[in-house]
């Protein structure tokens, strides 16, 4: 048994180095990171011993999370110097829409929460940028300033209807757009590169696209 276990562990410390390891790409084209059919390329983290398919499914094009147990899906490969959109929105409008979001620079170990740099979805904060796992940005290093709200006044739809993220992730700095709006910057992010992931944290959501772009020059 404390074969097995030191087997397991060992596994686990060399999938964690090759991920961490592996070379990020930088879009040279239009990147879909969601086919449209399935969840090809992508890896899941879950709190909760749920089938990730209790979580996750994808129907008639689109991907739907049940908000329930907490954890994210990612893609398997790392990503840097991009524009990201993702077209989402809240299924569940009562009694509240409730939570969740979109992970860019995510980095290893996977765990409930990661190091990464997450993209508010909670409703009313949709313009919010959040550092997790002990990421930080310029002015957001400690647990008091992990979150950086919006430097705009709200402009995300009623639940329900479909909103626009559009991330821009060019070498230490990102910015985000609300639906077509500026809502917010960080510069000196302790990561510049990583997988990009979509949040289970209670809110029942569906995403529909999601792909990069290269950065216009």
């Amino acid at each position: 048994m404390k074969t097995l276990i030191a087997s397991l562990a060992l596994g686990a410390v060399l999938a964690a180095n090759c991920f961490a390891q592996e070379i990020a790409i930088t879009p040279t084209k239009r990147i879909d990171l969601f086919n449209g059919k399935d969840f090809a390329g992508w890896k899941f983290t879950s709190s909760g011993d749920a089938p990730a398919e209790r979580t996750w499914s994808v129907t008639n094009g689109v991907i739907h999370c049940t908000g329930q147990p907490y954890g994210y899906a990612r893609t398997e490969s790392p990503y840097r110097d991009y524009k990201l959109t993702v077209k989402w929105r809240f299924v569940k409008i009562a009694p509240k829409a409730d939570n969740g979001g979109i992970f860019v620079h995510i980095n290893p170990p996977d765990k409930v929460w990661p190091a990464c740099i997450e993209v508010q979805g909670a409703h009313g904060k949709q313009g919010d940028l959040r550092m997790n796992g002990g990421a930080t940005a310029k002015g957001h290093e400690t647990a008091e300033t992990k979150n950086c709200d919006a430097q705009a006044p709200s402009n995300e739809k009623p639940p329900g209807e479909w909103n626009t993220f559009e991330v821009e992730c060019s070498g230490d700095t990102i910015k985000l757009w609300t639906n077509g709006k500026l809502m917010n910057q960080i510069t000196g992010c302790s990561a510049s590169s990583g997988a990009i992931g979509i949040q289970s944290e209670g809110g029942e959501i569906e995403v529909r696209t999601m792909y990069l772009e290269p950065l216009k020059k």
